[in-house]
This record gives structure tokens, C-alpha cells and sequence, in this order.
């Protein structure tokens, strides 16, 4: 089919499950720097470089996914992928997107190797850097499209007021919460939807099934415990996804007291694999696959490691399949694209507060870091250098810092 490109610049036709994959496989292998860097990266690859939809189309299903509990950009991912290439296509960008990262934490699983000395310890710093240039670059780029007139930049401000005082799941929620309720009361959305159709083929009846899946297990697992070991790896691994809001970060505590408070996996070995998590690319949720591989008790290893990560997963893509029938209906609307204004312009906040913690501060510890940092940002914006590149660039400089001392 011919591509046809609309007012907003972006591609109408459909695509097929192996561009996705092929697509989500380099970001699965050049996305560092954790959640919040993904949207950056996604962006950049998805919006800005393929043009598979607008700024617009691509801040709704942040928006969307930031509402929901599980990996928000998983959630991203996978919803990108059924919009270019179906049902296929969203299992593709899922496989894709994770597989690497996987793969890196079972063979740390198995090795027990971990970076150490200058050249580890340097390369790992430097990764940490150039995800301060992705997410500048991310909130510098959805900054100019989202937030254009000043009441949109109030509410980006007073999302990252809210980060200030309140805890990050409670503060993002919260941000775009009322950010909605504020672009709902300014009124400016059109009757038609701002970033154009975005088609999901999901139908209310597969939404409906996948809200029942998600309760029934929610409810039933725990109702097995102690039927199986597998069954109970399933229970603990599901709870967590299901009950983290935000993604990334904020489901470590969770899965410590899932893995670590009954003796399955020692503090040591949870820490150390949470730290070999942060060197690799993709998904922090892949950590899983780290923690399912040393579980004390059986299934452990590969089993264990497959099981934790698809039940960790998976309550996540549940919510969203049930959500994505009613999305594009709701965001025709005049009143809801008003809404969605204002929630898009407080994601842009939600990145700006993220920029500086946790991605600024863990970061830039000197001048030295922010020469770094800043090099990579004007290569990214101004140069226009491929984020694989910048972030080799950002890992030597890094083992330079440390090599120097």
C-alpha cells in the first residue's frame, strides 16, 4: 500500500511483525539507562526517525501506560508494536525489546561475573551519563511539541512540584491526574483527535477477557500458594508487577519482599544482580530473569527465570490490552482531548523530574561527568549522532574519568 503522510507527519500505513522486531531489537540492544531513558529512545527511533505516529499519538499512550501498573515502557512498547503490526507485532516488539537484556542477566545469573575494576566500573558510570543525554533529549524534544503556550508549561512546572513533595508513584499519578483536570477546564482539545487515529486491534471483548484474566489470577494465585513451588514463583512474580505503579525502579522493593523476606534469594545476591541490571540495556524488569535464575528453592535456573519474568510482565500487558479498546474512542473527544492536553503536558514534567532524579543526580558526580553528559546531549540534538554511537562515546569517557582517578 502506498504511504500516505498526514498533516502531522507520520506514516498511516501498516507495517509487518518483522520491521517491529527488527526495530525493537536495536533498541532492545542500545537502550540503556532505564525506563525513563526508553521513552527517550523510543521516541527518537519510533517518532522522530520512522515516523510511525506524532509526538502527540506517542505522549496519549505514555499517558496511558503511566496510568496503569506494570513496565511503562514495555507497556509503550508493546502497544507501539500492535499499532504497526497487530498482534504479531506487539509480541515481536515484547521479544525483541527484552530478549537481550535477559539473556546478559541468565548468563550473569550462571557466571556470578560482575564488573569490577577501572574498566567495569568506569564503562558502567558512563552509561549512567548518557542517559542524562537521552532524557534531556527526550524532554527537550516533547517539551517544544506538548508544552507551547505557557498554561501547558505551568502544568509541566507544577508536575514536577508535585514530584518534589510527594512519593514517585503517588506524584506521578497525581501529575497527571491533574493535569487532565486543568486541560479539561482550559477547553482547547478539538472534536477530532489531535495526533490522528491510532488503530489497536483490539476488540471490547478481548479487553474484557484479559481485565477477567488479570483478576482471576490476581485473586486465584494466591489461593495455590503452596500447591507448587512454580505456581508460588508464578504468585510472588505476578503480585509484583501488578501492584507497581511508574515501572522500572520502583518495583525493587516489591520483588525484595517477594524474594529476599522468605529466604529465596540473599540480600547479596539481589543487590548484586540489581547492580548488573543497570549495565545492561532493555527493560529493568529483565531482572527477573536474574532473580528467577538463583532462587534457592526449584525452579530455579532457566524454568525459574522464564517463569519470573513472563508472571512479572504480564499483569502489566493485561491492563493495558483491557484499557486499549476504549482509548482511541476516549481520546476523540473534545472534552478528553482537552484532558489529554493537560496529561501530556504533564508527562513532559514527569521526564523533567525524572532528568534530575533519579538519572542527573546518580549521574554527575563532577564537572568531568557534566562535560560528558553535555557532549552527548549536543550530539544527539545537534549533531545528530545515532544513540548506539553516543552511548560507546559516553562508556569510554567513562573508563577515562576513572582510569585517571
Amino acid at each position: 500500500m502506498t504511504d500516505q503522510l498526514g498533516a502531522t507527519g507520520t506514516q498511516d500505513r501498516q507495517g509487518s511483525p518483522s520491521e517491529v522486531f527488527w526495530a525493537f531489537l536495536k533498541l532492545g540492544l542500545t537502550s540503556f539507562g532505564g525506563p525513563v531513558a526508553h521513552l527517550g529512545y523510543f521516541r527518537n527511533e519510533l517518532v522522530t526517525r520512522r515516523r510511525w505516529l506524532s509526538d502527540q499519538s506517542y505522549a496519549d499512550l505514555v499517558a496511558l501506560c503511566q496510568f496503569l501498573p506494570g513496565p511503562a515502557s514495555s507497556q509503550v512498547g508493546f502497544a507501539l508494536g500492535m499499532m504497526r503490526a497487530g498482534w504479531m507485532g506487539a509480541l515481536a516488539a515484547f521479544v525483541a525489546f527484552t530478549l537481550p537484556s535477559a539473556l546478559i542477566l541468565l548468563a550473569f545469573a550462571f557466571t556470578a561475573a560482575s564488573m569490577s575494576g577501572p574498566v567495569g566500573s568506569g564503562a558502567l558510570h558512563g552509561l549512567k551519563i548518557v542517559a542524562v543525554a537521552i532524557v534531556a533529549q527526550a524532554v527537550w524534544g516533547m517539551a517544544r511539541t506538548l508544552c507551547p503556550d505557557r498554561e501547558r508549561a505551568g502544568i509541566a512546572v507544577l508536575a514536577v512540584t508535585l514530584l518534589a513533595f510527594l512519593p514517585a508513584a503517588v506524584g506521578m499519578a497525581g501529575a497527571i491526574v491533574l493535569g487532565a483536570a486543568i486541560g479539561l477546564v482550559l477547553g482547547r482539545g478539538t472534536a477530532n483527535p489531535v495526533g490522528g487515529h491510532v488503530a489497536m486491534p483490539v476488540t471490547r471483548t478481548q479487553g474484557g477477557i484479559a481485565l477477567a484474566v488479570f483478576a482471576v489470577l490476581l485473586v486465584g494465585l494466591p489461593l495455590l500458594a503452596g500447591v507448587s513451588n512454580g505456581l508460588d514463583v508464578v504468585d510472588s512474580f505476578f503480585h509484583a508487577g501488578a501492584l507497581v505503579f511508574g515501572g522500572g525502579h520502583v518495583v525493587l522493593p516489591l520483588l525484595q519482599a517477594e524474594v529476599v523476606d522468605p529466604g529465596w534469594v540473599t540480600a547479596d545476591q539481589f543487590l548484586t544482580g540489581y547492580g548488573a541490571a543497570q549495565a545492561v540495556p532493555g527493560p529493568l524488569f529483565t531482572f527477573a530473569a536474574y532473580l528467577g535464575a538463583v532462587l534457592g528453592p526449584e525452579p530455579n535456573g532457566v524454568l525459574g527465570a522464564t517463569l519470573a519474568l513472563l508472571a512479572l510482565f504480564l499483569p502489566g500487558f493485561l491492563l493495558l490490552i483491557g484499557a486499549l479498546p476504549f482509548w482511541d474512542q476516549f481520546r476523540a473527544l473534545r472534552s478528553a482531548q482537552s484532558a489529554m492536553q493537560g496529561a501530556n503536558a504533564a508527562v513532559v514534567g514527569i521526564l523533567g523530574a525524572a532528568l534530575y532524579a533519579p538519572v542527573f543526580t546518580s549521574a554527575i558526580l563532577d564537572m568531568r561527568d557534566f562535560t560528558i553528559a553535555l557532549f552527548c546531549f549536543v550530539a544527539l540534538i545537534a549533531w545528530k549522532a545515532p544513540p548506539w554511537l553516543v552511548v560507546l562515546i559516553a562508556a569510554v569517557g567513562g573508563i577515562g574519568i576513572e582510569l585517571l582517578g
